[in-house]
Parts: C-alpha cells; structure tokens; sequence
C-alpha cells in the first residue's frame, strides 16, 4: 500500500467507522405521520414516493380506532391520521402523540380546493407546538392553476417557516422535490439512508449524495496544511462508497473499498500530483487543491454509481476506466 497515503490499520478504522454508522441507521425507525382529509391524497403520495404499493402492506389499527399504521420494510412506519377535525376530538391526546414522536409530518393541502383554510391553520400551528419537522404538501396541481401564486399564499400565511412542495400525486410531478425535502429532513435526525434505500429515484438520490461529498472534499482539499486533507478524504470517499452500496443494495467488502480507492484516486491523480501542482502555481493553493479533491470525489461517487445502475462488479479493473471517464468530465 502507498505509504504516502495511510496505514492499513487507519483504512480499517475508516471503513469501520463508517459502516457502524451505517448499520446504525439502518436499524433506526423512521416514522412519519400524514395528515390530511380522506381525499387529500395521502396513500397515492407516498406510492409514489416509495415505488411501490405501501397501503396493500396492509393497516394496523394505532391508538385509537382512527389512526392506521402501514409499516413498511420493517422500520419505515407511515401513520394515517384523523382528519383535521378529528384532532379536537376524543382521540385529540393520542394523535398529538403521533405527531410528537414523528421523524417527519406531511401535511396534506389540496391545490384545486381551499388551500390553507382556517382549520386547516388551526390544527397547523397545534402540531407545529410540538413537532416542527413539518413538510406542506400542496398536492393535485394537476386539477389548479397558477401554482406559484398558492405556494406563495401558503407560505406568506405559514411565516416560511415550513417547505411548501406542490405536487400531483396522480401525475407523479414533482415527487422528487418531495422526495428530497422528506430526506432532508432525516439527514438531519442520521436517519436518510434507510428511507433512502427503499425510494423509487435512486438515481437522483445518488447524485445528491455525490454532489454533496464534492462539495465537503473540496472543502477539505482548501485547507493549506500540509497532510491535512488525507485522513478526512479518505473517510469522505468511504462513506460515499458505503451509502451508495447501500442504496442501491449491494454491499461492499473493506478489502474491496480499498483496492477501489488505491486503484482509482491515489492510484490515478493521487496526492503526489496534486501537490505537485499547488508548488507550481504559488498563491493558488487552496482553489487547486480544493477542485482536485472535489474532482475526484465526485469521478469515484459517480463511477461508483454507473457500475451499480448497470450492474458491473466492483472491482479496481472495472471501475478505473469508468473513473478517468467521469474524472475527463469535471470541470
């Protein structure tokens, strides 16, 4: 191994690390509550967001006779809530329970009907009292017009304080902004990678990921220490290997994550280059080392996701032309 770049021992500790993380969301429940009337759209929403049929998986009653249940792959959890005027009710005590405890609360507005009422406010702002993690979702845009005048109504009357996604939950448009706004919010709780894994647009969700560990590598090739870049990049690159194995369900080895980052990144441009060319161009070090390190991030992110998509086996001789192929492309 290139004893420029690390020890076998630092590897291992990386890789371990970041699979711990891994396994630890995965083992995570993610739970998330819908509001809404029984036509809001709710079930045909989240169809759509998970590629698959999630209420023939089948209601489990909740706490109360009006709240159902759908769990589904095990730890994902969708609660079908009361209606809106159901929250005063009886069950009011149960149902804010549901919505304290959730990961995420869409809450459901119908775009062709009367967007935002007083009720609909009403009940907004007493779930937002104890949950703020909150996604307005303005469905059935395909039966209104001038959307953004109702996004905008919306937010104007909500203080901004919640993203407002207008989709069709019959078309399918704009499920993809829903799709990243719910991660979103997970991402924060280090709960994404499980919903991720089980979303329908792998594919958008991947180059989200791989844009992202750009952005943070190029972060962390702009700072002008010496050697200080190695151990963060290293465990950067790792983790995106990881959590696009994951995704896309195909596990990778520690062994094999090795090889694939010595025969890609320190096999190809490696650290040697790079410093090299910082000497060359005094003054500039931080822009070039903070582009090369972003370059070949996202190659290896996007390498990586090509042999997944089109099932090719990971390993260092496939993945080396795939990568200088996507490397060629950076800007």
């Amino acid at each position: 191994m290139n004893k420029d770049w690390m020890s076998d021992e630092e590897f291992d500790r990386i890789f371990d690390e970041k699979s711990t993380e891994i396994n630890e969301q995965l083992e995570s429940e993610i739970l998330i509550a819908m509001i809404g009337d029984v036509n809001a759209g709710k079930s045909s929403t989240i169809n759509r967001l998970m590629g698959s049929d999630v209420a023939e998986v089948g209601a489990k009653p909740g706490e109360t006779q009006t709240i159902n249940k759908f769990i589904y792959k095990e730890n994902i959890i969708f609660v079908d809530t009361p209606g809106l005027d159901d929250i005063y009710s009886e069950h009011s005590a149960e149902t804010m329970k549901f919505y304290k405890e959730a990961d995420v609360i869409l809450f459901f507005l119908n775009a062709a009907g009367t967007v935002l009422s007083e009720a609909e406010l009403i009940s907004l702002k007493k779930i937002a009292s104890v949950n703020k993690d909150m996604i307005l979702v303005l469905n059935k845009i395909d039966a209104a017009d001038d959307i953004p005048s109702l996004v905008k109504y919306v937010q104007d009357h909500t203080n901004y304080a919640y993203p407002v996604t207008p989709i069709s939950s019959r078309t399918g448009q704009n499920i993809q902004m829903l799709q990243k706004e719910v991660l979103d919010i997970l991402e924060s709780k280090k709960k994404d990678i499980l919903m991720a894994s089980n979303m329908a647009d792998k594919s958008a969700i991947a180059t989200r990921w791989i844009l992202g560990a750009g952005a943070s590598a190029a972060a962390i090739g702009a700072v002008p220490i010496p050697g200080s870049d190695f151990v963060p990049l290293t465990a950067l690159q790792v983790s995106l290997m990881l959590k696009l194995s994951t995704l896309y369900g195909k596990p990778i080895s520690k062994d094999n994550a090795k090889e694939l980052i010595i025969a890609t990144i320190v096999g190809n441009i490696g650290k040697t280059i790079f410093r090299q060319v910082v000497k060359v161009v005094p003054g500039a070090g931080m822009v070039v080392g903070a582009s090369v390190a972003g370059g070949m991030t996202v190659a290896l992110g996007h390498a990586v996701k090509y042999a997944h998509e089109n099932n090719i086996e990971l390993t260092p001789k496939a993945l080396q032309p795939i990568y200088k192929k996507f490397l060629k492309k950076r800007p």
